[in-house]
């Protein structure tokens, strides 16, 4: 497994979300369909490897040509790398900064 995830340094920049969803795709086709439907697999998962490479690539393609070239952007959580705002708020008890919960 470390092995695995340390592999991940290579690829382009993405967020736990996506390697998840990688990981669960990939052991879904690539050991229970394998192992339980090896028909099916042996029928489908080539189109279906490629179905996702092409579907990812023709929305990499949309959302440019749709928010990127007008400047649009969408606020949402996912947007900021620093991740949760209040991370930067202290946790121990008693201490008092102002924007951030006192526990």
């Amino acid at each position: 497994m470390p092995v695995l995830l340390g592999s991940t340094a290579m690829m382009p920049p993405a967020s736990a979300v996506n390697f998840t969803s990688w990981i669960i795709v990939g052991f879904l086709s690539g050991f229970v369909i394998f192992r339980y439907k090896p028909k099916l697999w042996e029928r489908y998962n080539y189109v279906v490897s490629g179905g996702l490479d092409a579907g990812t690539a023709f929305m990499t393609i949309l959302i440019f040509l749709t928010l990127g070239s007008r400047n649009v952007s969408i606020d949402w959580w996912g947007n900021n790398p620093e991740g949760c705002p209040l991370a930067s708020c202290p946790t121990a008890k008693g201490i008092v900064v102002d924007g951030c919960p006192v526990f």
